[in-house]
């Protein structure tokens, strides 16, 4: 392998396992199997961010977190560093244009990512945050498909995979890069963490190695060594944004809702199969109808069409609150993993996602991508008092969906996705998480959880007498006295239901 003529930059010590000073630090958002069950989604293709080459540290440095911020996360990941230029090169070519391979630690605050929208400029890109070393592997004396990478917290083994549990091959996001820019010699790819990156406060002790096992020698980067410092914050707002956590962030950092010390999200309970059954015999007028008896008026979801009127929408409500536009807070919460994204992430088998769009229909509040997700996900369907972007795709989809209506406008136009798994209003009806949601051709109906049981077994009874009365009425008999029945017709009704007969 070739090293690059540039300086080694000996007297840095940032660069010590490295040839050179990289000219880019490249990284994969998600890669390994493991860490996209952890998030409860698998791309389809590599993404990457960009980290700068002053991030770098060498093994036993230390690492600041930031005062005000709680979530420093750590990343054990497989570093290649390029060891021959790679542009437009083969899948086949690809491992060849990696000199060495070495042990990365992609530290992050999740404080700072709101507003970095994948980017990870701010929350990854600060000095010390990219640990490398603390030696070189040759990358030709070992198999791509058989690296292991291993991380320690405070010497307790946290992560344990290998290249064989990546979603994407290492040649192949070498040949991926290489088709959209120039891999020069010395520049350093992150190829993503696996399950088990969590969370390491002022005190810790990270330690990663990456090697392989399997190969003549078994050879071993060693273990990188970090230390975790406190460090000054000094975050003025006046220039820009300052840290922030939610319990999103909270779950991401720590790898799991447990491990952040959260309640279980258990989402809002699957409806029983004979319940669901019945509801979708209850035809939405009916339902409306046991409720207002309950004093119930402000159910029904006003506004609304189904975008498929044969499909019966039966499920219970996973909510999502959008305010409107205002340009500072989009910038904050309008990108990145916002709260529109979590919502469709989230959304569990027979839920029905339930948006707050203030019946403003001068923007979409999902498209093609959400309902698929949604679909995925095996949500029971979407009801949105807003506008639906791409709405032939959308209705491809194949899902229930209610809506006020066709826009091209994307979201941004106005609205914020602001929060999830909240009392929401939709349509003029308070939708709370778990509420059972109805929907057929005349409408969207909530039900309260603990009365649903009463309400269709009322609800289904009334449609026998009606179905029983629309067949007098076929038969020529006159409203007064039928409709509804006085007691001559009730006795009829009674006799007749009684021995099973329609008549």
């Amino acid at each position: 392998m070739t090293t690059d003529p540039r300086p080694t930059t000996r007297g840095d010590r940032r660069f010590a396992a490295l040839p050179c000073r990289p000219g880019k630090v490249v990284a994969v958002h998600l890669s390994y199997a493991s860490r996209a069950a952890e998030r409860g989604r698998t791309p389809a293709h590599p993404s990457y961010f960009l980290k700068p080459s002053s991030s770098l540290a060498a093994s036993g440095d230390t690492v600041e977190r930031p005062d005000g911020t709680e979530l420093l996360g750590f990343e054990g990941e497989i570093a290649l560093v390029i060891g021959k230029r790679a542009h437009r090169v083969a899948l086949d070519e690809a491992w060849s244009h990696v000199g060495w391979v070495t042990a990365a630690d992609d530290l992050g605050v999740y404080d700072l990512r709101a507003a970095d929208r994948g980017s990870n400029v701010r929350s990854k890109g600060r000095d010390g945050f990219t640990p490398v070393g603390p030696a070189l592997v040759d990358a030709r004396t070992v198999d791509p498909g058989a690296l292991r990478v291993r991380t320690w917290l405070n010497g307790d083994l946290v992560q344990d995979d290998t290249s064989a549990g990546m979603i994407f091959p290492l040649a192949r996001i070498v040949a991926d890069l290489a088709q959209h820019l120039t891999l020069e010699v010395g520049d350093v790819v992150l190829t993503g963490t696996p399950a088990g990156a969590s969370v390491a406060v002022p005190g810790d002790v990270v330690e990663v190695e990456v090697d392989a096992p399997g190969a003549p020698g078994a050879p071993t980067t060693g273990r990188l060594t970090t230390r975790v410092v406190a460090g000054p914050g000094d975050f003025d707002p006046r220039l820009g944004s300052v840290p922030a956590v939610d319990d999103t962030q909270r779950t991401e950092a720590w790898g799991s809702r447990a491990r952040a010390g959260l309640p279980e999200d258990t989402g809002t309970g699957r409806i029983p199969d004979a319940l669901r059954a019945k509801l979708g015999a209850a035809p939405v007028a009916a339902l409306s109808q046991q409720l207002r008896r309950r004093g119930l008026n402000n159910v029904t979801v006003d506004g609304v069409r189904a975008m498929h009127p044969d499909l019966k929408l039966v499920g219970t409500a996973r909510t999502l609150r959008f305010v409107p536009l205002r340009e500072d807070l989009f910038a904050r919460h309008g990108g990145g993993y916002n709260a529109q994204k979590q919502a469709f992430d989230r959304v569990g088998d027979g839920e029905v996602v339930v948006i707050e769009a203030r019946g403003e229909t001068g923007s979409g509040t999902l498209g093609d991508v959400l309902a698929l997700r949604a679909h995925a996900r095996g949500a029971a369907g979407v009801v949105t008092d807003g506008g639906v972007r791409d709405h032939a795709a959308v209705a491809a989809v194949g899902l229930p969906v209610f809506s006020a209506g066709a826009h091209p406008a994307v979201l941004g136009r106005r609205h914020v996705p602001w929060d999830v798994d909240v009392a929401v209003s939709c349509g003029g009806a308070t939708v709370l998480p778990g509420d059972v949601v109805v929907g057929d051709a005349d409408g969207v109906v909530v039900v309260p959880r603990d009365i649903v049981e009463d309400v269709v077994d009322d609800a289904l009874a009334q449609e026998a007498e009606d179905a029983w009365i629309a067949a007098r009425v076929a038969e020529g008999a006159a409203l007064d006295g039928l409709f509804p029945m006085g007691a001559d017709w009730r006795a009829r009704y009674d006799r007749d239901t009684a021995d099973g007969s329609d008549r």
